[in-house]
């Protein structure tokens, strides 16, 4: 029996004998599935075993193969019922955001948490035990179709976002020290050797890229698909003369619509337009010699582009400025410009066939780079984005709690007191660096370590200390953090 769902979205069916018998000519759906429908008659009782079809109006396979497996073969159709429910409003879910199931991310398992628990936007709250039921069904999809398709798990719960609702989370390790951040980059990312030289065994081909890639997550606090979104046009020059470099995330690639300011760290964007002349320009002139470019439809070719706006030439010779605030990530992968060479795309990041990268394939990347340094023999020693995000939030409370040391280094205890009412002040500098439009989301979710901390204790500790030094000192023995494994204490 269909659910109660919209039109284009994912439809549920539960299937009965007569449902295929008895389709009804006028039934477009089904009539467009007889084939898939009849085939879970096969191999013994079925009934009320699930069927989903897509918004096309096709089935995928893939997903019906899921309820014919063996793991699901012998649950009860209760829970076959309740898996469905939980798929389909998940892949509706991606479907809203323009991508598939076998596309999403980390980044879009913590939206959905969100959505379903805490989301104002969402008439249909539930309560954290609901979202266990969901997160199970989940779960036991991916872990199924993962290893089979070659798909990211966004639900794996290892050493990620933790999606369990709050008291599930404690002991899953989130974050790195700068120290340890950038160890993992050298030996999962950059090719390097326990011994801090380039590995002779290593036999990547986008380290560039992807430490690149790396050090913008770690330096921006941007999630996974919003630095992925990033044109050429956004990015700035370098100014040898600031730190930082402010740019702005549209609001279409923003997590929630809610684009914002951002920063990027001078040696971040370094890295990044280092590339762009680099290891990308190489890949591009391949893809361009190639041909790989000359199918590019039209629509797509940008006459002329600021960081604002792109002006877009139409078949019929017009043209049509359009803000790049309103352009989603898969439009703006659709872009291209003309260079002395031929067509170029315009998106920032780019596959070694030249074309641009979706998001969840960062994921395979973190991955091989975990595998790598397992096989280095350094065990427990992992990052995913998201922990990039949630490490770059961890060392900018520590940046502000040193500000605000100097600042008020002179106080009194009683004026102390005061300044402890005001602990917040440091959670804003987080919320505004990580977009976050409410403080409280911060403390809750990202700095954990810090929330119980005593403004007495911080300050006696970071008197006269590096941020660095400081976070390798304080967190050495933190269950949650990770530092360099090879950092030899004096």
């Amino acid at each position: 029996m269909r659910t109660a769902l919209l039109p284009g979205q994912w439809l549920v069916f539960g299937y009965e004998p007569h449902l295929v018998r008895d389709i009804a000519v006028d039934d477009e759906l089904l009539v467009a599935n007889r084939d898939r429908l009849a085939l879970l008659a096969e191999g013994g009782s079925c009934i009320g075993r699930p069927f989903l079809i897509g918004p096309d109006g096709r089935a995928d396979a893939r997903v019906n193969g899921f309820f014919s497996s063996p793991r699901m073969r012998s649950r009860s159709p209760l829970t076959w019922a309740k898996y469905a429910q939980s798929l389909s409003m998940w892949f509706n879910f991606l479907h809203v955001l323009g991508r598939s199931w076998d596309e999403a991310t980390v980044d879009d398992a913590e939206s959905f948490k969100e959505w379903r628990i805490t989301d104002s936007r969402n008439p249909s709250r539930v309560e954290p035990s609901t979202f266990v039921a969901n997160l199970a069904a989940l779960r036991s999809f991916y872990r199924w179709a993962a290893p089979r398709f070659g798909v990211v798990d966004p639900v794996a719960g290892e050493d990620d976002f933790d999606l369990a609702p709050r008291g599930a989370r404690r002991n899953r390790v989130k974050w790195l020290d700068p120290a340890g951040y950038r160890r993992w980059r050298d030996l999962g990312l950059g090719g390097m050797s326990i011994d801090g030289r380039p590995d002779p065994a290593f036999r990547g081909r986008n380290e560039q890229r992807d430490c690149a890639f790396a050090d913008g997550l770690y330096g921006s606090g941007l999630r996974l698909s919003e630095w992925a979104s990033v044109v050429l046009p956004e990015l700035s020059g370098d100014d040898p003369g600031r730190g930082y470099s402010t740019c702005r995330l549209a609001d279409a690639c923003a997590k929630g619509g809610y684009g914002h300011v951002y920063w990027l760290p001078r040696h971040a964007l370094v890295d990044v337009l280092n590339y762009v002349e680099g290891a990308r320009a190489r890949i591009v002139r391949a893809a361009q010699r190639a041909g790989r470019y000359d199918v590019v439809d039209e629509k797509g070719f940008v006459l002329h582009s600021t960081d604002r706006d792109v002006v877009l030439r139409h078949s019929d010779g017009t043209q049509r400025k359009v803000s790049l605030n309103t352009l989603n990530p898969a439009q703006r992968r659709a872009l291209y410009r003309m260079t002395k060479q031929g067509p170029e795309p315009l998106a920032l990041w780019l596959n070694e066939d030249g074309q641009p990268r979706l998001p969840h394939s960062w994921e395979h990347t973190f991955q091989g780079a975990n595998k790598r340094i397992a096989k280095l023999g350094l065990t427990n020693f992992t990052a995913t984005p998201h922990m990039l995000r949630h490490s770059c939030a961890l060392r900018w409370f520590a940046i502000g709690r040193l500000a605000y040391e100097k600042r008020f280094a002179h106080l009194t205890e009683e004026e102390t007191k005061d300044f402890r009412q005001q602990f917040g002040d440091t959670w804003d500098l987080v919320a505004a660096y990580l977009g976050h439009r409410n403080p409280e989301t911060t403390k809750r979710i990202y700095l954990e370590p810090f929330r119980a901390l005593d403004v007495e204790i911080l300050l006696q500790h970071v008197q006269d200390s590096a941020v660095q030094t400081f976070l390798a000192d304080y967190l050495a023995d933190h269950p949650l953090v990770r530092t360099d494994p090879l950092r030899r204490n004096p």
